[in-house]
């Protein structure tokens, strides 16, 4: 019996030892097969967990999702660096059922392989640069997907049609792509849809299908730029499940129709941009849109009035209605709204009054209706929940007082009432509303005072042609304008206010009656561009020190009582405006600025001469010496010659025995510590012996850049940073050194400089870079108008569109890694034209990191020790808050769109000050963008994409942080005209590709220049 048993046992064993082998020879072949895909994707930094190491799990790696038999079921590398092709490998994954590849490098045209993989049902391969059609069989490629996601890729050609067989689709993202053809009606057979994304694509004109009104499960139905036209069709009022519809930017027209507000879920609507006309109409019964929460129809051609059913949905919290033709009155039954946070209508033909209960039965935060024809006076209630933030009632026709809540709001960010008929005190305490940002109150009929001391957050302060009176506040620690011309101010410009006012960049008293001596401390102000202050009774002399003010551009001191000379170091100062006329000024015109450019400048000045002939202003006589003062004044030349040769001879000496010593050093190997980041075919001597004067191209950041060749072959060539070590003084460069290198050394990135290596010596450290042969964009754009120092010349050849919107997209690529695809994201603080440089191809690589800094986490906000970036470039928040996040970024890179489309320089603002400034005055005025864009690129086929793209520069330089778009939204649209691969022949590609600018080094004086 126990015999029997025992055989018994034994055939059991037998019989599991096939499985047991089945599933080894399963899990080596899974793991083999990993490997081999690591292999063939380059073994990329991202898999380094992907180890042929015995005690490694596979199912542990990076990514890696297996079954129970250990089959490998998903896999997840998005985000991960990733470039190539798709290797064909995967398929040899047979139970493979989820692969998501989302936002990598990857290229090459659609993996049809993966028809290998029957059980896939989840394919991500959005945000990558695929290229070609789909397949015309994708049906029988992938014959059990549900979810299939293919956007912002290079995907041309029509949407096969074989698509309308996939019926078991959930979702279906194809947008921002290159697809042509027709709005595809067949995928109104995929009744299982639940999100369809279609937008930015290149259809050709078309109606949206009516068809799509079947596909009653979709929730989320994103059109938006898709080149529709014709009517909204009745039949969307079938998808009662939507939350999210979207249909901006394209012509549709016609009335949008009733049902389209019963949707029971719906959440956003987006229409905006859409040129849509007629009449918004609703059916008079109850609606049952319990859930909508946010209507967008701004920027169209909707008219007639605001539909009174608006006032009946309980849950709308946002509602934008701007730029259309709608006239009558806004519907009292808006301001009952209990959930309303958000109302702008700005930019129609509204007339009658603002809602009276407007913030009183809702958490109001933001009221917009600037440019319309409204009376009466701004809501006493709107405050009355604490949480208003911001009220832009400009250019209307109301009348009344400020509303005494105002001066109680304790999160008031931003007021803008100018060009009404306002009167009254402005409540005091609005001046102590600690949050307070912008205040723009021209051209009303205000009085009061203002304190000494203005809030701690306000950056602009404009209150021209009003009825203030009092003295000017002595402080405002991060005002950047303050326009205060045109009212009853009085007494002297007290020296508190060029210490407490350090960050003035305008600044406009003009029209007043101030009366004293300018303080000499008014130098002081080194980022002011605008000074006036005119029509006042200011006397005595013009200071000197308004000399050292180098970005001050307009000067008008007209009409008051200045006397004495004028400074010879205004000369040193380049004046778009100059106006001293109208005052007692007397001798020379400093021949720095005796010039028929400012013809007008000097009038009414009886006792004041010039060397040539100049409109209202006497010529100069000549003056004889007496011998003996002519001797004196000789002796005294002589003896301070003296001794500044002397002086000159000691520094000469010192300089050289220190050169010695650092040449002794540098010529000592011992002295230098390499470290790399690359595989390098150089050594650190190589480095440092071409280190020459005559390879010196530049000089920026925290220290000297040189060009220098490595190797035998004269075509290999690398940039070098040095920076000196300067003791304990300069340990602001030591820690942007540390940064620079910490971040560069970490990322890899095809649009981001590539730092080779690092080299240090006591005396000084190294940073070698990639060369990049056409230099910085800055050169490109605006070095054609300056006059220049150093060995770089202006290019000789302007930038066409096609290679500007090339370079923004690079740019704009290589800040969306930093931001959004990094396990830390980077925010870079310093983005501006001369740190996108440009490779032979004019491929721009974001460049100088010393201002850089990680973010701890996603999203967050971190501490910086100082304001740091660019003037011009500057977001308004770097003023008042060190918690910055990478909106600063989006900021900086808005306003290199405008230098790409309006050729003019960051600070080029004149009037306003900064070119953001510029632009969003010349928008706000309703001025036409085509006279913005530069000459050389604005009357070309491109002009409707350089608008575009200007607007595009607009948003992103928005005041508050939280309106401007994220990089990989600003990406996005920038994608949607990339010319150069859409339709721009091979040949124009190269154009720019085939240009060797290193003879630019040798040409002078060229003027090949656009104006402006």
């Amino acid at each position: 019996m126990a015999s029997s048993f025992s055989c018994l046992f034994f055939l059991s064993l037998l019989s599991l030892i096939p499985l047991s082998f089945s599933q080894q020879t399963q899990i080596s072949s899974e793991k083999q097969t990993l490997l081999q895909i690591k292999d063939d994707w380059g073994n990329p930094t991202a898999l380094a967990s992907w180890s042929n190491s015995t005690s490694s799990n596979y199912c542990n790696w990076t990514g890696i999702t297996c079954s129970a038999d250990g089959s490998v079921t998903e896999l997840v590398l998005s985000n991960k660096g990733i470039t190539g092709d798709v290797p064909s490998s995967i398929s040899q994954l047979k139970s493979l059922s989820h692969l998501d590849l989302f936002n990598n490098e990857i290229t090459g045209s659609f993996p049809q392989f993966l028809s290998n993989c029957p059980n896939l049902q989840y394919l991500d391969l959005s945000q990558n640069y695929f290229v070609g059609v789909l397949p015309s069989n994708i049906d029988q490629v992938l014959p059990n997907i549900t979810n299939l996601y293919l956007s912002q890729n290079n995907f041309t050609g029509a949407i096969p049609t074989s698509i309308g067989k996939m019926t078991q689709l959930q979702s279906l993202w194809l947008d921002n792509n290159l697809f042509n053809g027709t709005m595809p009606r067949f995928i109104s057979n995929l009744i299982n849809l639940q999100q369809l994304t279609l937008a930015y694509n290149l259809f050709s004109p078309g109606y949206i299908p009516e068809e799509y009104g079947r596909l009653t499960k979709l929730t989320y139905l994103f059109m938006a730029n898709a080149n529709l036209e014709g009517e909204i069709p009745n039949s969307l009022t079938n998808l009662t499940q939507l939350e999210l519809l979207d249909l901006s930017w394209n012509n549709l027209h016609g009335t949008i129709p009733p049902g389209v507000w019963i949707f029971s879920n719906l959440q956003y609507l987006y229409l905006h941009k859409s040129n849509l006309s007629g009449e918004i109409t609703f059916v008079n019964r109850s609606l049952s849109a319990e859930s909508l929460v946010e209507i967008d129809l701004s920027m169209n051609q909707l008219s007639g009035s605001i539909p009174e059913s608006f006032g009946t949905l309980q849950n709308l919290s946002a509602l934008y209605l701007s730029y259309n033709n709608l006239s009558g009155e806004i519907p009292k039954s808006i301001g009952l709204l209990p959930k309303l946070t958000d109302l702008r209508l700005f930019n129609n033909n509204l007339t009658g009054v603002l809602p009276p209960e407007l913030g009183k039965y809702s958490p109001l935060w933001n009221l917009e209706v600037d440019y319309n024809m409204l009376s009466g006076e701004i809501p006493d209630n709107i405050c009355y929940n604490g949480a208003f933030s911001s009220l832009g009632a400009s250019n209307n026709n109301l009348t009344g007082s400020i509303p005494k809540s105002l001066g109680q709001c304790p999160h008031l960010n931003n007021i803008q009432v100018n060009n009404n008929h306002l009167d009254g005190d402005v409540p005091a305490g609005l001046w102590k509303m600690q949050n307070l940002s912008t205040v723009i109150m021209n051209n009303n009929m205000l009085s009061g005072k203002l304190p000494s001391s203005l809030p701690w957050n306000l950056s602009r302060l404009e209150i021209e042609n009003n009825r203030f009176s009092g003295d000017i506040p002595t402080s405002a620690v991060h005002l950047y304008v303050f326009k205060a011309g045109s009212n009853n101010f009085t007494g002297d410009i007290p020296p508190a206010l060029i210490v407490g006012m350090a960050l003035l960049q305008n600044l406009d008293l003009s029209e007043n009656s101030i009366s004293g001596e300018l303080p000499a401390s008014i130098g002081s102000l080194k980022s002011l561009s605008m000074l006036n202050l005119s029509h006042n009774n200011i006397s005595g002399q013009i200071p000197v020190s308004i000399g050292s003010m180098l970005v001050l551009t307009t000067l008008d001191l007209s009409s008051n009582n200045l006397s004495g000379n004028i400074p010879s170091e205004l000369g040193k100062l380049n004046f778009n405006f100059l106006n001293l006329s109208s005052n007692d000024l007397s001798g020379e015109i400093p021949s720095a600025i005796d010039s028929q450019a400012y013809d007008e400048s000097f009038l009414g000045n009886l006792n004041l001469c010039s060397s040539i002939s100049m409109n209202g202003v006497s010529m100069c006589r000549a003056r004889n010496n007496s011998s003996g003062g002519i001797s004196h004044g000789l002796r005294n030349l002589f003896i301070a010659l003296g001794v500044i040769l002397l002086v000159i001879i000691v520094m000469m000496v010192l300089c050289l025995m220190r050169d010695y010593q650092k040449r002794k050093d540098a010529s000592d190997p011992a002295m230098w510590k390499l470290t790399s980041f690359q595989r390098l075919n150089f050594t650190d001597n190589s480095i440092v012996h071409g280190m020459t004067e005559e390879n010196l191209i530049g000089t920026g950041g925290a220290g000297w850049v040189y060009r220098v060749t490595i190797g035998n072959h004269a075509g290999e060539v690398v940039a070098v940073k040095k920076i000196y070590n300067k003791a304990k003084l300069d340990v602001k460069e030591e820690h942007q050194f540390e940064s620079e290198v910490k971040i560069l050394g970490s990322i890899r990135h095809s649009n981001i400089i590539r730092l080779l290596c690092c080299i240090s010596s006591p005396d000084s450290k190294l940073l070698v870079y990639e060369y990049m042969k056409n230099g910085s964009l800055d050169r490109w754009l605006h070095e054609k108008r300056r006059v220049l120092v150093g060995p770089a010349e202006a290019p000789a050849m302007s930038l066409d569109w096609p290679t500007r919107l090339q370079i923004a997209i690079g740019a704009a690529r290589g800040l969306c890694y930093m931001h959004h695809e990094c396990e830390t994201p980077i925010v870079h603080r310093d983005v501006k034209s001369s740190n996108i440089l440009l490779d032979s191809d004019f491929k721009a690589k974001i460049a100088d990191f010393g201002l850089a800094r990680m973010l701890m986490k996603p999203g967050m906000p971190e501490t910086v020790s100082a304001v740091a970036g660019s003037f011009g470039y500057m977001a308004p928040e770097c003023a008042y808050t060190r918690k910055l996040n990478e909106k600063v970024d989006v900021y900086s890179f808005g306003v290199v769109l405008l230098e790409l489309t309006t050729g003019r320089e960051a600070h080029d603002g004149g009037d306003h000050g900064s070119l953001a400034e510029w632009a969003w005055w010349h928008i706000k005025e309703g001025s036409s963008i085509h006279t913005c864009i530069e000459k050389c690129i604005r009357e070309t086929q491109y002009i409707d994409e350089i608008e575009v793209v200007f607007k595009l520069g607009i948003i992103c330089t928005g005041t508050l942080p939280s309106t401007r778009p994220a990089m990989k939204d600003v990406l996005s649209i920038l994608m949607k005209y990339d010319v150069l691969n859409q339709s721009t022949p091979q040949s124009e590609n190269k154009k720019f590709a085939e240009y060797d600018a290193s003879p630019l080094l040798e040409t002078k004086n060229s003027d090949n220049s656009c104006n402006v």
